[in-house]
């Protein structure tokens, strides 16, 4: 793992010099964006929201019981906004365009696509990787934000049926509770696991020697390097912005 990160931060130094070079098309940012971002919408959306909805009913309850059932919907947007939104949308990303682009790259670099590009005096790593890394930096936080609106409005929802509780009582606990440091600490940990699951991934793929089944071997390396990698970064932002707070 220690080796695997020196790996990506040299070639994350690579792709900057690359990005900086003026060497990245437009036209690829957006279609990388689609493949990474729109493409993984509906599973992680699905997940926030299953998540939020699960929450909210286990947490109700209780609320219900001590008399706070109008501070569900703040207690349930800060966990939304600090966590559950970013982190389980980072997951579902990874899974779903992490391992793609990884089985990608790396079907490329055993089939001796990779140095073809070199014959061509491109260097690979830049080409591959800037426009996926600027792509994910870029539309990762959106999906962040889509995934806590969606996750504020399924607990307003399951709220209503499983207490009663009216959608106004649930909206101005979230406004009380709403802390804009904490929208953008949530949407700084987007733009980082946006680095993150590219530049892991694609390290993994560009990594890959041998045949087909070295290529599903890597994939599988790629989703557990990019899980251990999110959750490691997840750490370290929260320890930095709340623990020394």
């Amino acid at each position: 793992m220690i080796s695997f990160l020196g790996l990506c931060i040299e070639n994350f130094i690579q792709t900057l010099k690359y990005i900086f070079g003026g060497n990245v098309k437009f036209k690829t940012i957006m279609t990388q964006a689609a493949l990474i971002s729109y493409d993984s919408l509906p599973i992680a959306l699905s997940i926030v929201f299953i998540a939020a909805v699960v929450i909210a009913l286990q947490v109700s309850k209780q609320f219900l019981m001590s008399g706070a059932e109008s501070y569900v919907g703040g207690f349930l947007a800060v966990a939304l906004i600090r966590e559950l939104a970013p982190g389980f949308a980072a997951l579902a990303i990874s899974a779903r365009a992490g391992t793609a682009i990884s089985a990608e790259i790396a079907n490329m670099q055993v089939t001796s696509q990779v140095d073809a590009i070199k014959t061509l005096k491109v260097d690979p790593i830049g080409y591959y990787f800037a426009p996926r890394i600027i792509a994910g930096a870029l539309t990762v936080p959106m999906v962040v934000v889509l995934a806590i609106l969606l996750g504020i409005l399924g607990g307003m929802i399951i709220s209503y049926y499983a207490i009663d509780l009216h959608p106004n009582r649930y909206m101005s606990s979230v406004w009380l509770w709403l802390n804009m440091r904490d929208v953008y600490i949530s949407l700084l940990r987007g733009f980082v696991f946006g680095i993150i699951i590219p530049l892991v991934c694609a390290t993994q793929g560009y990594s890959t020697h041998g045949g087909a089944k070295n290529v599903g071997i890597s994939t599988t390396k790629a989703a557990i390097k990019s899980t251990v990698f999110l959750l490691m970064a997840d750490l370290l932002i929260t320890f930095i912005f709340y623990v020394n707070a």
